[in-house]
């Protein structure tokens, strides 16, 4: 069989590429062909990523909400692979922030690192894209689906595609696409926290499943694989969009196993 190469020639930035979503799109565009460039905080979790992804991959330790250390890491991967053609920012953080029980710290720690910091890392990319990138913005179910707790998150998920259609408008002179993809529910440590037993995790696993139309939560892949179509030129005029990639949940909540007959 021929290797599959959709992303021949191509250099990728992925950030909170050592783990989950991230990790799982990290390998497969290197399985495509990309040479990837992965950031992230935790040292031993991105080179424990490096060495799994090979020499088409490089690890630089960057914190998403430090924006000095983003452009940096930019600038690094860009001086070994070459200038970017492909976006993928990935990196977030869950955090619950209830009415009557959230910090001013709490709240703003969950919007420097999922709204604030998607935005200066794609301004520190911006310069150094090739014209004709592909921007790719992780957006969440959680924007819609009116979860108690999650004001804060929800917020910055919307932001996140409010934000996507600005950068359209500004890009597309340069034929850089800026896109959304948007998770339900998938199988990473995103739920640690949530469910920090195999019982527990179990139990929530079966709870989300009832809530979808195809009665399952993602697996990374399946998220990886989208953002693999957005990056590809199959996605050539696909612009300021934003795909949920949830079973059925936020399209047709109706039909999902615990309202079955």
């Amino acid at each position: 069989m021929a290797m599959a190469n959709r992303l021949a020639n191509k250099t990728a930035l992925i950030t909170g590429g050592n783990s989950g979503i991230g990790l799982a799109t990290a390998k497969l565009f290197v399985a495509e062909g990309a040479r990837v460039i992965i950031t992230g905080r935790n040292k031993e979790t991105l080179e424990a990523a490096a060495k799994e992804l090979g020499p088409n991959a490089f690890a630089v330790v960057a914190d998403a909400t430090d924006v000095a250390a983003t452009e940096a890491a930019i600038k690094k991967g860009v001086e070994k692979f070459g200038k970017l053609d492909i976006v993928f920012a990935n990196a977030g953080i869950p955090g619950g922030t209830p009415i009557g029980g959230t910090t001013l710290a709490a709240f703003e720690n969950v919007i420097r690192t999922n709204l604030t910091a998607v935005f200066f890392t794609v301004q520190a990319a911006v310069a150094q894209i090739n014209d004709g990138g592909s921007i790719i913005l992780n957006g969440s179910v959680i924007s819609v689906l009116g979860n108690p707790g999650w004001s804060a998150y929800a917020a910055t998920k919307a932001g996140v595609t409010a934000m996507a259609r600005v950068m359209v408008s500004e890009l597309s002179p340069r034929g850089i696409r800026v896109n959304v993809v948007a998770p339900g529910a998938v199988r990473t440590p995103i739920w640690n926290g949530l469910a920090p037993t195999a019982d527990a995790f179990a139990a929530l696993e079966k709870r989300l499943a009832g809530t979808t139309p195809l009665g399952r939560i993602a697996e990374p892949d399946h998220i990886a694989k989208t953002v693999l179509f957005l990056a590809s030129d199959d996605a050539a005029h696909v612009q300021g969009q934003e795909i949920f990639v949830d079973g059925g949940a936020t399209s047709s909540p109706a039909g999902a196993p615990v309202f079955r007959a």
